[in-house]
């Protein structure tokens, strides 16, 4: 599988195709979520319609290379399967007695669904 040259997450677009680890073909970056100014990449927001369904969360630690013409994960497919969706309310990731909110997760989750509705 040839993805072209590596890229910065600031060039990277919509509609890029995102793979498993393995290969796999999981949907498209629907959105970058980062800090251009502080120059963070936080992660990627997929459209896995064509893979697993839906919109997904992929946090900054999950991607392993971005290229020209694709985005590979270090995830494999049934873990790429279990990304949590962006959502206004984010669940808890991990189960623990505190709620998600104020959590940097819980943040980018908030984050994603605000890009996502509009309100950002």
């Amino acid at each position: 599988m040839d993805l072209g040259d590596p890229i910065s997450y600031l060039t990277l677009t919509e509609g890029t195709p995102v793979f498993a680890a393995g290969g796999a073909r999981i949907g498209v970056v629907e959105h970058v979520l980062a800090d251009a100014n502080a120059d963070v990449f936080d992660g990627l927001v997929i459209d896995g319609r064509a893979g697993p369904g839906g919109w997904r969360f992929v946090d900054a630690p999950q991607v392993d290379r971005i290229y020209e013409r694709g985005v590979l994960l270090t995830l494999g497919e049934r873990e790429a399967e279990a990304l949590p969706e962006p959502s206004e309310n984010p669940a808890t990731v991990v189960a623990e007695p505190e709620d998600a909110e104020g959590t940097p997760l819980g943040d980018k989750l908030r984050r994603a669904w605000d890009l996502l509705s509009g309100r950002y």
